[in-house]
């Protein structure tokens, strides 16, 4: 039905005949002659209906948006004056000799131009799909993943498929259930991960796996969340993290290169965990911002003021300065929005101080919290946040998870509003990652990553004695403040994945009948292994610009994990639940 793509259509085919398929994008009739911009996936060709052909002219004023043409004519370049230097076809058009309607179309909710609620886009998903940014959303995505896999084939990686159907764990998100008709009142679990089935394939002697997966997590959502995902997964034999951390810088670096021509850093910056929280209160900062915080629960550890004391002599507490500079043009009003900012992630107050003029000394200074510090607490925290005139210091105050979660926010947040962040990219190892955190709720350890993340500590007894400063194997590559990839070297020895369950609380009986055959497995000669997985849509949405995930994938959910064009979840009938055995529980209301 056409020779060519409208978008494809140069000055080098002047003079052909040519047919063109695709959607009425825009039309304008001017003077008595008829132009359509017609569009397909590669973009809009102009086409010109010339009203001496009366009965094909009939035919094109009648032409409306979103109608599916077929155009055959030739191709002539456009009149002087009339070029478009914007477009790749903008030297040339299509004289139309022949033209029929393929298909006509209902006036469409939204225009392709208009920036609709994300409400509408999602249930007209397919008319959102033809929009050029959305359209070059998917190209990229796809562009991404043929390098994905060019890179990790000749890197002699091998693509396996692992099931969909799988067993419940007790880790992690919420499973999503599917019950099994032919096993009566037992459930399989749609995967989270492929963790334990790739563990299984280098103890099968594969070597080096991969697989573009989909994977599902009952859970709440954000920007950068859905609860059925893309994540390109890895595992490797044989290796140590330097082998997994270098094999995937050489591939995400010749992922920049082929897809956007962008040379990343030859070798990838590494930082600790403790480094990152110190320095930026995220174990995944961005760095492209130059702000950092700063320490000074010993400045305050002596001062009279409860507000700073108290947390500073705390030893689950943090005192923290963060220096803005130039911030002292901040009004109150500013910083009041600030506060309100911080009081989201549990802050309950925003100290500051500005700095005037330094030259004037403590006169020099301008802050509600200066009668409550000696002078000598202010010198020291005007020397060691490096203020200079015209600054201005907030200060975060309380247990070290709250100021960190708060001032590292605040710390974005200023960066953005004060256009602080660098151009380019910034990927970023953050290691050496606490192996376990205290579960203060429900009176236990949990792993930081997940159970079968390998310890630095080797002997299974010094990590019973004091897991709170066992440091693990782990290591997560940030880009630009986004976590894109998570990994570790893997435990593959049956004493230590044991030792490893039991400090979980996790029993043997449930150990038996959860992890049991990977137990098994590790009898008999495990290599040693580690891997890593990248979250496609997450490093998809960096490379496109877009504010969320939901604009790289094609048929996303909504914040309530909904479908808003297929109505999905919905109901089944009844014959279906009784041949799986579940009956469904009416709520039940104060009147019964």
């Amino acid at each position: 039905m056409r020779t060519h793509y409208c978008g494809q259509l140069e000055a080098s085919l002047i003079g052909e005949s040519v047919s063109v398929t695709g959607w009425v994008h825009r039309r304008r009739d001017h003077g008595g002659v008829i132009f359509i911009d017609l569009r397909d996936r590669e973009g809009l060709l102009q086409v010109v209906f010339d009203p001496d052909r009366a009965e094909m002219f009939a035919a094109a004023e009648r032409l409306r948006g979103e109608y599916v043409l077929q155009v055959k004519g030739t191709l002539r370049a456009r009149p002087d004056g009339t070029v478009n230097p914007n477009m790749r076809t903008g030297e040339v058009e299509l004289l139309a000799d022949e033209l029929v309607i393929l298909n006509r179309s209902a006036t469409p909710p939204f225009h392709h131009d208009e920036t609709a609620n994300e409400e509408l886009r999602l249930r007209y998903r397919y008319l959102d799909l033809r929009r050029e940014s959305m359209l070059g959303n998917l190209r990229l995505r796809h562009r991404v993943t043929r390098s994905m896999r060019e890179h990790l084939d000749n890197a002699g990686f091998i693509d396996v498929e692992t099931p969909m159907l799988t067993r419940a764990t007790p880790e992690g998100a919420r499973d999503y259930i599917v019950p099994s008709r032919t096993n009566p009142g037992k459930f399989f679990a749609l995967p989270q991960s492929p963790q334990l089935f790739k563990q299984l394939l280098m103890m099968s002697g594969l070597d080096r796996y991969y697989q573009i997966v989909r994977c599902f997590r009952d859970e709440d959502l954000r920007a950068d969340r859905q609860p059925e995902f893309t994540q390109l997964d890895i595992e490797m034999s044989f290796v140590d993290e330097a082998a997994v951390t270098g094999t995937m810088e050489n591939m995400i670096r010749g992922i920049f290169k082929d897809v956007m021509n962008v040379d990343l850093p030859a070798e990838f910056p590494r930082m600790t965990y403790a480094d990152a929280m110190h320095r930026y209160g995220s174990d995944k900062p961005d760095l492209r911002i130059p702000l950092e915080l700063v320490d000074v629960s010993d400045l305050m550890a002596s001062v009279e003021f409860k507000v700073f004391a108290g947390p500073a002599n705390d030893k689950d507490g943090r005192v923290a300065a963060l220096r803005l500079p130039n911030g002292n043009q901040l009004s109150r009003k500013d910083i009041d929005g600030y506060t309100d900012f911080v009081g989201r992630y549990g802050a309950r107050g925003l100290a500051y101080i500005k700095v005037n003029e330094l030259a004037k000394g403590h006169e020099g200074l301008q802050s509600p919290i200066l009668k409550f510090l000696p002078a000598e607490t202010i010198d020291g925290i005007l020397e060691r946040t490096g203020a200079a005139d015209g600054d201005l210091i907030f200060f975060g105050a309380d247990k070290s998870r709250i100021v960190n979660d708060a001032l590292g926010a605040l710390r974005v947040k200023l960066g953005e509003d004060r256009g602080l962040v660098a151009e380019g990219w910034a990927p970023l190892w953050v290691v050496d990652f606490p192996m376990f955190e205290w579960d203060s709720q429900g009176k236990r350890w949990s792993s930081l990553h997940h159970p079968f993340t390998a310890p630095k500590q080797d002997d299974p007894q010094v990590m019973r004695d004091n897991p709170g400063t066992v440091l693990s194997r782990a290591y997560d590559m940030v880009l630009n403040g986004s976590e894109i990839g998570g990994g570790s070297i893997r435990i593959h020895n049956q004493k230590m994945q044991a030792a490893v369950f039991e400090l979980l609380d996790i029993s043997d009986e449930e150990a038996e009948e959860k992890f049991g055959f990977l137990l098994k497995a590790l009898e008999f000669g495990c290599p040693p292994h580690g891997g890593i997985a990248f979250g496609l849509d997450r490093l998809v949405m960096l490379m496109a610009g877009a504010d969320s995930i939901r604009d790289v994938i094609a048929f996303p959910k909504t914040q309530t994990a909904s479908c808003p064009l297929t109505n999905a979840p919905g109901e089944v009938s009844e014959a279906q639940l009784k041949e799986t055995g579940i009956r469904i529980r009416t709520a039940r209301t104060e009147s019964n």
